[in-house]
């Protein structure tokens, strides 16, 4: 709405142009994200449910009371400054929706009075990712002048012709497409379980998604330069992001240990959704290290250490606790505020080695 009104209102007032500047709107989307999330969230502590508490957490008892479910406050308010702020095509509404439907399967999950079961919550997963493949397909057939499906990927270098990437079939992209999105979808939840920790992490991966989709993919001699698929509507996506980031802060400034209220299902569930998205539409899924490494070290190989025991009787860290937050807190001895700042140091170390390999191995 601001980006069209800029243009109504130039013709009146020249400064109004800036409105349809992307970095200005970027400003504008994140600041007014953080405050209106920093002042709202508090006063709707007394409509959220109140955390169950989860089973074999540590301090589980801590958690236990605290107004939880509030992704369903702030990532509302994304979807709305998305709509108030960022010039938005069908497929970034696709996106939109899809991560605010991943916000109300985890809220309802919150609000119930027994938890949902294991299977149908994966269930609604595999359907939204499904959904989401489908519309990034077609989004990024529509990128491609050849109408193809193409991934950069580092040390091997694509054609002009093929916008610089490596043409993959139909049925391996739905394939990476679904299991990156749904991975994230889980290894974000399962990283929620200290004060500050899953929202962090999830912080710098959509500051870091950010800043790649308005300063590199969205540049054209840029990517000319690196050799990398150009996308047209970089700085929309990169927009979309931050706003994201900014309702994100705000949250955070109520989550900081000893935090007052916890996002629930319905925040990590909905983010981890996007950045999975984020990194299916970019073209390279080997972001997806960059953003989330620590999160699926963290909660990713809990996941698969109860897979290969449930269905297949194979036994793997059969001493370590999962998530790795709980072990280091309980058999290393770290505090809440240990853990995170040394998960954090670890992830930008991550991002910053694995974005200058990405970008520059070719």
């Amino acid at each position: 709405m601001i980006y069209y009104l800029g243009g109504y209102l130039q013709q009146f007032w020249g400064p109004a142009r800036l409105l349809q500047s992307y970095i200005v709107l970027i400003s504008l989307t994140l600041y007014s994200g953080f405050f209106l999330s920093f002042k709202l969230i508090p006063k709707m502590y007394k409509f959220l449910p109140h955390d169950r508490g989860r089973e074999f957490t540590i301090n589980a008892e801590v958690a236990k009371g605290k107004p939880t479910g509030a992704g369903v406050i702030f990532i509302t308010m994304f979807v709305l400054l998305c709509i108030i702020f960022v010039p938005l095509n069908f497929f970034q509404c696709g996106i939109i929706f899809l991560t605010w439907i991943t916000m109300l399967t985890g809220f309802l999950d919150d609000k119930s009075i027994s938890s949902w079961g294991e299977y149908l919550k994966g269930f609604l997963d595999l359907v939204i990712c499904v959904a989401a493949s489908i519309l990034i397909y077609n989004l990024l057939l529509k990128m491609n002048p050849e109408g193809k499906i193409v991934f950069w990927i580092p040390f091997v270098s694509g054609t002009p012709e093929n916008n610089f990437g490596i043409i993959v079939h139909p049925a391996v992209f739905f394939a990476i497409s679904i299991i990156v999105l749904w991975v994230s979808i889980n290894v974000t939840n399962c990283s929620d379980g200290v004060d500050g920790l899953s929202g962090t992490l999830v912080l710098i991966a959509l500051i870091t998604l950010g800043i790649i989709f308005y300063f590199v993919l969205g540049h054209i001699d840029i990517t000319k330069y690196l050799q990398i698929p150009h996308i047209k509507d970089g700085a929309g996506w990169a927009s979309i992001t931050f706003t994201l980031a900014g309702v994100l802060m705000g949250y955070l400034w109520h989550n900081a240990f000893p935090s007052s209220v916890l996002m629930g299902d319905a925040g990590s569930r909905a983010l981890g959704f996007f950045i999975g998205s984020m990194v299916i539409i970019s073209c390279n899924p080997f972001l997806f290290i960059a953003t989330s490494t620590i999160m699926f070290l963290n909660g990713g190989t809990g996941l698969l250490k109860v897979f290969l025991l449930r269905f297949f009787k194979i036994k793997i860290f059969s001493k370590v606790r999962f998530p790795l937050h709980d072990h280091l807190r309980k058999n290393k001895g770290w505090s809440p505020t240990q853990v995170l700042i040394k998960f954090m140091i670890m992830q930008i170390l991550i991002t910053i080695a694995t974005i200058g390999i990405l970008l520059k191995v070719r």
